[in-house]
C-alpha cells in the first residue's frame, strides 16, 4: 500500500485544461477552501508589446516547460495545474489531501511550496517571477478574481519582507558608530573631556537605536498611514549635530573633510529620528561613493514658507541621469555595486509619507547632489 501510495505522489499534479476549467472544477467538485499557488512572469506581457505575439510565444513554451517541471518536484498527484495561452499566470490548486485526510494546508506550507517554485521558474528561465496565494471559496465569483487576490497577496508579502530587511539594515547605522566611539574609547588614550563626549554620542545613538526598534512597525508599507502626525516637528539643528556625530567615524576612515551648514533655528515637520536616520542615509552613502581624501557637503539651499530644501554633495563619479530615478528603489544599487540596495529607498519612503521628497543631481563638483526638500514646522 505504501507502495502504491509513492507511486501516485510521483506522477505529480494533472492538468486541468484552461484557468477557466479549473475554477468550473473547483466550484464543482469542494465545499471547502482550496490553496492556490499562482505565478506571473511579467516579461510574457512586456516582449507582447514590444516584439509581438510570436517573440512572447517562444518565451512562453519555456515558462510552461519551467513551471511544470517545478511543480513535479513540489506538488502531488491529485493537485491540478491551469494555464490560458497568451497570458502570464499559471496556477496550481492544491486539491490532493495530505496524510492525515485533510486537504487544508497551513500558510506556511503553501508559502514554502510557492516559494520553491517560483525559485524553480525563475532558475530554469532567469526571468523575474511574481507569485502569490490565496484560497479559493466556492463563494468566490470566478477564479480571475482568485487569482488577482493571489498576486495582491503576494505583492503585499513581498513588501513586508524588504521592510523587514529595510528596518535590518538601518538599525546596523547606530549600532555601527555604538562600536566605533567604543573602540575608540579601548584602543585610545583619549582626554577626559573626549572620553566624556564619546560616551555621549555611544549613550544618544543607544537611545535611538531603542527608538527605531519601537516604532519599526510604524513605517511598514502595508501600515503606515498617508502621512505622519501633524504634530510631528524636530530641529533641523539638532539632527544635523546627530549626523555629524554619526558620520565621523565614516568620513575619518576614507579621510573625508564634512562640511556643516552654519546653525539655524528651523524645525521641520518629521519625527527627530526619521530625520536623522534621512540624512545619516544620505550623508553616509555621500562618504560610500564620494573621492577617498575627497569633500562631502550638507547646504541650506532654499527656505520657503511651507519648505525647507537641504542639499548633499559628493565629489566621486556621480549618478548617470539614466540611474537617477532607479537608486531608489528597494534592492538597486549604485554604479559602484555597493551597499545593500535598500537605504536610498527608505529615505523616499519617509519623505513621501511625511509630504517630502528627494531628488538625485549633479553637484557642482562633478559628484552626485540629493536635494531634499522638508515641510516647515514652524521655528524652534
Amino acid at each position: 500500500m505504501a507502495s502504491a501510495t509513492s507511486s501516485r505522489a510521483c506522477e505529480g499534479p494533472a492538468r486541468a485544461g484552461s484557468v477557466a476549467a479549473l475554477g468550473e472544477r473547483l466550484a464543482a467538485s469542494t465545499s471547502a477552501a482550496v490553496p492556490l499557488l499562482v505565478v506571473r512572469v511579467p516579461a510574457l506581457e512586456r516582449t507582447a508589446w514590444r516584439d509581438g505575439r510570436r517573440a512572447a510565444r517562444a518565451i512562453e513554451r519555456r515558462v510552461t516547460a519551467a513551471f511544470t517541471t517545478a511543480v513535479a518536484r513540489v506538488l502531488r498527484a491529485g493537485d491540478l495545474i491551469a494555464h490560458d495561452r497568451g497570458t502570464d499566470a499559471f496556477v496550481a490548486a492544491l486539491l490532493a489531501p495530505m496524510r492525515d485526510g485533510q486537504r487544508d494546508l497551513a500558510p506556511v506550507d503553501v508559502r514554502s511550496a510557492l516559494a520553491r517554485i517560483a525559485a524553480t521558474v525563475e532558475g530554469l528561465t532567469r526571468l523575474d517571477v511574481d507569485a502569490g496565494w490565496t484560497r479559493y471559496e466556492p463563494a468566490d465569483a470566478g477564479i480571475d478574481r482568485a487569482i488577482r487576490r493571489a498576486l495582491v497577496r503576494g505583492a503585499q508579502e513581498r513588501e513586508r519582507y524588504a521592510f523587514f530587511s529595510a528596518v535590518g539594515h538601518e538599525l546596523r547605522t547606530p549600532l555601527s558608530s555604538i562600536r566605533g566611539y567604543l573602540e575608540t574609547l579601548l584602543a585610545d588614550d583619549a582626554d577626559a573631556e573626549t572620553r566624556r563626549r564619546f560616551v555621549g554620542i555611544a549613550y544618544n545613538e543607544s537611545l535611538r537605536l531603542t527608538r527605531l526598534l519601537e516604532g519599526m512597525f510604524e513605517i511598514s508599507l502595508l501600515d503606515l498611514a498617508p502621512t505622519f502626525a501633524p504634530a510631528a516637528r524636530a530641529s533641523l539643528d539638532d539632527a544635523l549635530a546627530a549626523v555629524g556625530d554619526a558620520c565621523a567615524a565614516a568620513a575619518r576612515a576614507r579621510d573625508v573633510a564634512l562640511r556643516m551648514p552654519p546653525a539655524t533655528s528651523l524645525a521641520v515637520a518629521l519625527d527627530a529620528d526619521r530625520l536623522a536616520l534621512v540624512l545619516i542615509n544620505l550623508v553616509d552613502n555621500a562618504i560610500k561613493h564620494g573621492r577617498a581624501g575627497g569633500c562631502v557637503g550638507v547646504a541650506l539651499e532654499a527656505v520657503h514658507a511651507r519648505t525647507v530644501s537641504l542639499v548633499v554633495d559628493d565629489d566621486g563619479p556621480g549618478v548617470p541621469p539614466a540611474e537617477r530615478e532607479r537608486i531608489f528603489a528597494l534592492g538597486e544599487r549604485g554604479g559602484s555595486g555597493g551597499g545593500t540596495g535598500i537605504g536610498l529607498a527608505l529615505v523616499r519612503m519617509i519623505l513621501e509619507r511625511a509630504g517630502g521628497r528627494v531628488e538625485a543631481g549633479d553637484a557642482p563638483s562633478g559628484g552626485a547632489r540629493f536635494t531634499v526638500v522638508l515641510p516647515r514646522a514652524g521655528r524652534v
